[in-house]
């Protein structure tokens, strides 16, 4: 079985106590990055142990060499500079309170270019510390746009948008290239933008700067392709929808019907792992317009709150999803990462691990012999 897994993951884990020293420790000069390599190191190796113990047959490096899942990546662009605060949308939680943070946005001011391997390193070291297919997370090459939008791309070096969007996708493409020849087989593409999409406070919002919020998922997905174009036929290539996820608080609300036939139909990956752990992300039905051949991965399981969901609850959702798409063609993970930003949401480790042990249990539940097949 290729992946996405009947039990998989978004890739983020709460990061250890030692682990937030050390990088605390690098910051305040008392110590150098390779000492904080050295902790970064022993940390991925324990958190790909208990993730092979807790039956997963994909495992990450828990995205513990990054202060954002985004903005690590990005920011080693050529070209790419880092701007505190452009994204106006707040992060909430449930009960109406809002958190105070702005996500980094980036700002392009030269010309966009690969200048050498971004995840290389930790690519190889991941794989030499996992028995199972060491998984990578990268942020969709959209992030670069959305954010600040036009405004944010400078004029004098791009007066026309398509030499950018060209010049991005290159550079992804040199990036996973070199990430194919190292071996990776299993790469994961984080995309907020064509979840935004969906809410329509958001959709007014982008038409208000000048952008059409339906002309742009066409627009993203066409930039992906591009990006993900020339790829072994055997390396499976998934994205991830995220409503937004710092500290247990989102951002964007709104079902998936306004970019689903879009996004299920134009853009050129195996699978998707969507959002559906609470009333926000809509229903099942925009799950219609998927394709044969096209796995959905149902984000059922929250990760911004620490209560455990049960057994039959997730049973229940799972044979509502398959109403619209196939049994066959369904999986199961959580809504999105544990920590997608090094702050992490509201849970202890105990309670993220009980989780997991659940998406794997219900997955057993399931589909019997998952595991092995």
């Amino acid at each position: 079985m290729r992946p996405p897994f009947r039990a998989d993951h978004v890739g983020s884990f709460l990061r250890p106590k030692r682990l937030l020293e050390a990088r605390e420790a690098r910051f305040a000069g008392r110590i150098g990055q390779d000492a904080l390599r050295a902790v970064e190191d022993a940390c991925i190796a324990e958190v790909v142990r208990r993730q092979e113990e807790h039956g997963l047959r994909a495992v990450t490096d828990g995205e513990f060499r990054r202060t954002y899942f985004h903005v690590d990546f990005l920011e080693k662009l050529e070209g790419v500079a880092v701007e505190e605060g452009r994204f106006v949308a707040a992060f909430r939680k449930d009960d109406g309170t809002e958190v105070g943070f702005r996500p980094p946005t980036m700002k392009v001011v030269g010309k966009i270019r690969w200048k050498g391997p971004i995840q290389g390193a930790d690519f190889d070291y991941l794989r030499s510390v996992a028995r199972a297919i060491p998984k990578v997370t990268i942020p969709s090459p959209s992030m670069l746009h959305f954010r600040g939008g036009r405004q944010a791309i400078s004029s004098v070096v791009y007066p026309d948008l398509e030499e950018f969007w060209s010049d991005l996708a290159a550079a992804y493409r040199a990036e996973l290239a070199d990430l194919a020849a190292r071996g990776c087989r299993y790469l994961q593409l984080d995309d907020t933008n064509l979840a935004y999409l969906c809410d329509p406070d958001i959709r007014e919002a982008t038409r208000a700067r000048g952008e059409d919020p339906d002309v742009l998922p066409r627009l993203y997905c066409r930039l992906i392709n591009d990006s993900i174009a020339g790829l072994p036929e055997d390396m499976v290539v998934t994205i991830h929808l995220c409503r937004g996820n710092f500290k247990s608080a989102w951002v964007a609300k709104g079902g998936y019907e306004p970019v689903a036939e879009i996004l299920f139909n134009e853009l050129d990956v195996d699978g998707y792992f969507l959002e559906y752990d609470d009333a926000r992300s809509g229903d099942f039905s925009p799950l219609r317009f998927v394709p044969r051949g096209k796995t959905i991965v149902l984000g059922l399981v929250t990760t911004k709150k620490p209560e455990l969901e049960g057994v039959d609850e997730l049973v229940r959702r799972i044979e509502e999803a398959a109403r619209f798409v196939p049994l066959e063609r369904l999986a199961l993970s959580p809504q999105c990462g544990f920590s997608s930003t090094v702050h992490g949401n509201e849970l202890t480790e105990e309670q993220q691990w009980a989780k997991i042990a659940r998406i794997v249990e219900v997955a057993d539940r399931v589909w019997p012999g998952w595991r092995t097949a």
